[in-house]
């Protein structure tokens, strides 16, 4: 069973070691912080178990990290420490989430006890705490979801250019939900109660695509038995959103360069033009500058649809979304499938930060779904309802690397190797800081300590970590 984790905030270094300490001696795995700022860095990349944090710290308000991480994590257990014995802090307190606060000085062994009662029946989504005028932070755009930097960047692109007629490409990996940011740019225009019209050039057979953006008259070609309205004509003033647009054919590329210069467009089959008014959304998975560069993608179409470009994250960097995100996917299966509330234990969402997530968003949902039907009539998933390929680090990662010669290998040093290339990328990781290096490898602050020692003893140096 892996240890309880928890973040102790306070600015008292000699009751932050003594808390800590004692925390340790309990079978917690303890990360330290001293400001507001730095326990919020912490929380966004970690789903610690427990929070205990004073309220009087020198860059803030405690309230705000105990914010902060009752409404990113749903089952953390928070306790306040104050000096104060205020009872308007303990309400404020009690009401943003604490199980209790203490008053200052108090027992450790109160404090343990508290963080070790059973977890309290959680909230749905619906009923955390909510972000929104807490700062300037948001955590929807009309039904996007994220909280992290590149996210809020993605908001504002859209909040400023929604009410424009602009040309928008769309870039970003699959999965990362680039059609649902073309349907937010369209509701949030003044074109929302118009069409929006969805095309995706991959899904159609090349000879039938300009068919199907123009529209064909009867007879046209071989099965046009009647005739058909194209995708621009079917979006005309509303929004045409043409998805994977670096997979047209370099003919097909000029007809819709012309089309967007002229506005207008023909049938296939009918020499009458018909004027349209569309703002289109494109998008792409595929770096169209290369394409532009290798000759597959014509350099004028890219101009004309790069006019306001999109650059959606993928979401392994975006790690600080993926529990607000996991959350959304747990309450909305739990409607669909008319089931009751079920939420993510810490455990499950320190796996899912933890993961890649080659498939992005998509992958994501389909990991909630899989772990909901996996719940039963338990009202808690852990790690283990996860998806198999989440829950189970793929071993390939580390051993990829090590090759077995046909004379053997020195077994003993090979392991001490890796052990030495998994400290020190911990602690590259951590900036030095040898208790978050501990945690990241679920070994103690001294273990870690006593292994880099011995590794320092090695001929190859090592740098010199802080503490």
């Amino acid at each position: 069973m892996t240890q309880p984790t928890v973040l102790v905030v306070d600015d008292e270094a000699d009751l932050l070691q003594l808390i800590t300490e004692s925390l340790e001696g309990q079978g917690f795995a303890v990360a330290q912080s001293s400001t507001v700022a730095d326990a919020l860095a912490r929380l966004e990349g970690f789903a610690y178990d427990a929070l205990v944090t004073d309220l009087a710290l020198p860059d803030g308000d405690g309230l705000d990290v105990l914010e902060a991480a009752t409404t990113r994590y749903q089952n953390i257990r928070s306790v306040v420490m104050t000096g104060s014995r205020g009872v308007p802090d303990a309400v404020r307190a009690i009401k943003r989430g604490a199980v209790d606060v203490l008053t200052k000085p108090f027992q450790l062994n109160q404090l343990t006890a508290l963080l070790q009662l059973p977890q309290p029946a959680s909230h749905s989504l619906a009923e955390a705490p909510a972000a929104p005028g807490s700062g300037p932070e948001r955590i929807e755009f009309g039904r996007i979801i994220g909280r992290s930097a590149p996210m809020q960047d993605v908001f504002a692109t859209i909040e400023r250019i929604a009410p424009m007629t602009s040309t928008v490409l769309i870039q970003g990996e699959t999965g990362t939900g680039k059609e649902l940011i073309a349907r937010t740019i369209h509701e949030f225009s003044p074109r929302r109660d118009q069409p929006f019209i969805g095309f995706n050039a991959a899904a159609i057979p090349e000879g039938l695509v300009e068919a199907e953006l123009f529209g064909h008259i009867k007879g046209a070609f071989t099965g046009a038995v009647s005739a058909r309205m194209g995708r621009f004509e079917a979006a005309h003033r509303g929004t045409l959103f043409v998805d994977e647009v670096a997979s047209m054919s370099l003919a097909l590329q000029a007809k819709l360069l012309r089309v967007l210069q002229e506005r207008e467009i023909e049938r296939v089959g009918e020499s009458r033009p018909f004027k349209f008014d569309i703002r289109l959304v494109a998008a792409t998975n595929t770096d169209l500058r290369k394409m532009v560069k290798e000759g597959s993608f014509r350099e004028d179409l890219y101009y004309r649809l790069n006019v306001v470009p999109i650059v959606v994250p993928p979401l392994r960097t975006r790690r600080d979304d993926i529990a607000l995100l996991a959350q959304h996917f747990v309450t909305h299966s739990c409607r669909v499938n008319r089931l009751d509330q079920r939420t993510l234990s810490q455990a499950a969402l320190r796996a899912l930060m933890d993961h890649a997530w080659p498939g992005n968003i998509r992958q994501l949902e389909n990991a909630i779904e899989h772990a909901v039907a996996m719940c039963g009539r338990r009202h808690e998933i852990s790690v283990e309802m996860l998806p198999e390929d989440i829950r189970v680090p793929e071993r390939a990662t580390l051993l990829s690397p090590v090759t077995i010669p046909d004379e053997g290998l020195d077994f003993t040093s090979v392991v001490s190797q890796l052990e030495r290339e998994l400290i020190l990328r911990s602690l590259e990781k951590t900036g030095g800081n040898k208790r978050q290096a501990a945690r990241l490898l679920n070994l103690s602050r001294t273990t870690l300590i006593d292994k880099l020692q011995r590794l320092e003893g090695h001929a190859t140096p090592t740098p010199t970590w802080a503490s």
